[in-house]
């Protein structure tokens, strides 16, 4: 049985000594990535403003300036999609980078713009809710995350869903 461990190591030690090596032939040093002066690489836009070493810097950031967070599309009934676009300008001193919206359920989804937004531009966040299956009060955040501070923006869309039953709209209903 020691036999085996030993020639086991044997085998496997030579490739745990040169998997770690660095490969020179296939990485390039930071300073030789040239980037495109036409297209900005979006790992260039996003900084931490929070350092462990140094006070957190809140005002070299990019900014949300929403004309509205939430969303209340009234009464409507099960079925019928709920559709609205938040629309927001940034505000901030470097390009707003949207990373990631998402609900918390598929009923709702996000859709936002991938590539940066400069400062003063503006920008939207197209938000559909799907309304089958989901009866009376509705509250849906929709949480997007940013190279801002804090990192995360939550928006809501909210109303009131009636069971397709009850629509005098839809005629063959009659049970």
């Amino acid at each position: 049985m020691i036999l085996y461990k030993k020639i086991f190591l044997a085998i496997l030690l030579p490739f745990f000594l040169f998997s770690c090596g660095e490969d020179k032939g296939s990485t390039k040093r930071i300073e030789e990535i040239k980037v495109s002066p036409t297209k900005v690489s979006h790992s260039e836009i996003v900084r931490n403003p929070v350092s462990s070493n140094e006070p957190t810097d809140t005002i070299n950031v990019a900014k949300f300036e929403f004309e509205e967070t939430e969303y209340d599309f009234g009464t409507v009934y099960e079925g019928i999609p709920v559709r609205h676009t938040f629309k927001f300008k940034n505000v901030g001193k470097v390009p707003l980078l949207i990373s990631d919206a998402r609900s918390t359920c598929g009923c709702t989804v996000p859709q936002y713009p991938e590539e940066p937004i400069a400062p003063g531009e503006k920008g939207e966040i197209k938000v559909i809710f799907n309304t089958v299956r989901k009866l009376e009060n509705q509250v849906k955040p929709v949480t997007l995350t940013a190279n801002t501070y804090p990192a995360k923006t939550i928006l809501k869309i909210k109303g009131y869903v009636h069971p397709q039953k009850t629509n005098p709209l839809k005629k063959g209903q009659d049970k």
